[in-house]
């Protein structure tokens, strides 16, 4: 029997009553986990011991000011002096699935990699000012570790985002691989920085189904904010034939997914942070949209060749002017 809308007493357009739903859920139990006795793989591994100092970095530049350290993340974000100042980080680490990364075992034993992935995000949350978000690239396997740690780190989950790509590795022994998960956190779900305009997208009940009620709002009309699946042109995996792929990364994320995080939750001027340059997508992006950033890299050839993208080739997929809010 199909479901029966309750619509006495409403006034929302449609005659039903929207329910508080999966945020308000998370917000909840965010504040209740900070207090739980979570334990994990990772907490009985020590922590990482940073350094005393913090070298120079490699890389630098203004207009905005961008800088690119070379070493390991634990080291140099708890030294940055710009604890406490970001609007925000992310974060796409290795998925220790065992690629062949200049310079890092992407194999450790699962203890260990847990307790690597609590430092790296222990070091990201203290960079996030009281607006900042904390944004995760991760795979399957390591998602539900970075959730609860996060959340017992006192940490609001505002979106458990899928980035859904077409083209996966050929398998017949399980179903394809053909996502990974964009976790977003804040620290504060009322002072967060979060700007809706910017990557507002033509709503399927407008274009697809006609529905005259998306059209009746007072405001965005045929309009909506993307939903927490990411998919569509150019968002799909880099491969060796797109224009923006940089040939000695392994794994890089498309522009798109990185354009829509820090419009969303960044302001021009800011300051963005990425623990794991790579390819320098995250860099390349937030010096596109006049943000500051400050990125990490472990290999030093790795990190020249992001440089070079992000000063020299810039950013590949930009929305036609006329289109920029």
């Amino acid at each position: 029997m199909a479901e029966r809308k309750r619509t006495a007493g409403f006034k929302r357009h449609g005659g039903y009553k929207v329910p508080t739903g999966g945020v308000a859920a998370m917000r909840r139990a965010a504040d209740e986990l900070a207090d739980a006795d979570i334990r994990m793989m990772g907490d009985r591994v020590p922590r990482h011991a940073a350094p005393e100092t913090l070298p120079q970095p490699a890389f630098q530049c203004n207009d905005p000011d961008t800088r690119l350290h070379v070493g390991d993340c634990r080291d140099i974000l708890p030294r940055l002096p710009d604890q406490g100042q970001a609007d925000l980080v992310f974060a796409d680490p290795p998925f220790n699935w065992e690629v062949p990364y200049e310079g890092w075992s992407d194999g450790m034993p699962r203890d260990a990699y847990e307790r690597f992935t609590f430092d790296w995000l222990d070091a990201c949350v203290e960079m996030l000012s009281l607006k900042g978000s904390l944004w995760v690239n991760i795979g399957d396997d390591t998602a539900a570790e970075v959730v609860m740690h996060l959340k017992r780190r006192g940490l609001h989950m505002m979106n458990w985002c899928v980035w859904h790509f077409r083209f996966g590795q050929n398998r017949r022994s399980s179903f394809i691989l053909s996502k990974a998960h964009a976790l977003y956190f804040v620290r504060d779900p009322l002072r967060r920085i979060w700007n809706p305009d910017p990557i507002l997208e033509p709503s399927d009940r407008a274009n697809v189904y006609r529905d005259d009620r998306t059209m009746v709002k007072r405001r965005d009309k045929g309009m909506r904010v993307p939903l927490d699946v990411w998919y569509g042109p150019y968002w799909g995996r880099v491969q060796g034939n797109n224009k923006e792929r940089r040939s000695k990364h392994h794994n890089q994320l498309p522009e798109p997914y990185l354009e829509r995080v820090i419009r969303a939750c960044s302001r021009p001027g800011g300051l963005v942070v990425d623990p794991f340059c790579g390819s320098g997508t995250a860099a390349t992006v937030a010096r596109a949209l006049g943000r500051r950033s400050i990125s990490i890299e472990q290999s030093k050839a790795h990190a020249k060749d992001a440089w070079e993208r992000i000063t020299k080739v810039g950013m590949i997929q930009k929305k036609p002017k006329k289109s920029r809010k």
